[in-house]
């Protein structure tokens, strides 16, 4: 059994969204730190990725946590809340509460805890002073409650102000690409005391994001409201990407 067992559990951030292969498969940050953690230990490392798109933060912890810590994992990453600050009516106290259940939970199965902030997307996005404000606020109060915890592992992004450039981002606006993803799996590794690929840190820029304009409303923002409206998610019907065990090798294995 490797000595790694790396278990991962957010949303749309954590599932790897914007950061596609050719062959459509989504990678994403936490598929980068696997392979990083793996290569850089030249051990295998155990990896599960729980994370579904669109969810909200406490159906994050409802849905995904047990089934994460049933696992019997040495590591669980967690994120929450991106999706929760684009809501009208958000409660920082409400998203810190899911986060204080993680930390209670990992703390009882003796996991060690990752906890990351997501990156900062306003910049380029609608309503963007109304974001800003509910992601500040509640990044500062998740980095305050833990700020004690030495030994939870953390890795905040939110405030990466090279991270919140448009370089950084996929078509939507909202999601990292993979210059993005690459930049977070950079600094997890870090916190983790794993030496990244430097190029993780700044990779050569993608091409310019796409339509902007009443062309960008129709191809993103339109659907969004859509699934607003009509109280569905981007993430129904699906399934984890890696719901079981999957072992990282080395590169070169």
């Amino acid at each position: 059994m490797a000595s790694v067992r790396y278990v991962a559990i957010g949303d749309s951030f954590t599932e790897g969204v914007g950061d596609e292969l050719p062959d459509g498969h989504v990678r994403g940050w936490a598929d980068l730190v696997a392979q990083g953690w793996a290569n850089a230990t030249d051990q295998p490392v155990e990896y599960a990725n729980l994370a579904i798109r669109g969810k909200l933060v406490w159906p994050i912890v409802e849905q995904q946590l047990e089934p994460a810590l049933a696992l019997k994992p040495t590591h669980l990453s967690f994120n929450g809340g991106g999706n929760d600050m684009l809501r009208p009516r958000t409660s920082v106290a409400q998203v810190l509460a899911a986060f204080e259940t993680v930390l209670r939970r990992c703390d009882e199965e003796g996991v060690q805890l990752i906890v990351l902030s997501g990156a900062n997307p306003t910049a380029q996005l609608p309503l963007k002073r109304v974001i800003q404000r509910r992601g500040d606020l509640l990044s500062y109060a998740v980095e305050a409650r833990l700020a004690a915890r030495t030994d939870v592992v953390q890795a905040y992004n939110w405030f990466d102000e090279e991270l919140a450039t448009p370089p950084y981002w996929s078509e939507d606006r909202l999601h990292m690409n993979a210059r993005g993803h690459h930049r977070v799996a950079a600094r997890v590794l870090s916190s983790l005391g794993v030496e990244p690929v430097p190029e993780w840190w700044s990779q050569p820029p993608l091409p310019p994001m796409g339509p902007r304009g009443a062309a960008y409303y129709r191809e993103h923002v339109g659907p969004w409201v859509r699934r607003r409206l009509t109280g569905t998610s981007s993430g129904d019907g699906r399934e984890p990407k890696f719901g079981q065990w999957t072992e990282i090798a080395p590169a070169g294995w």
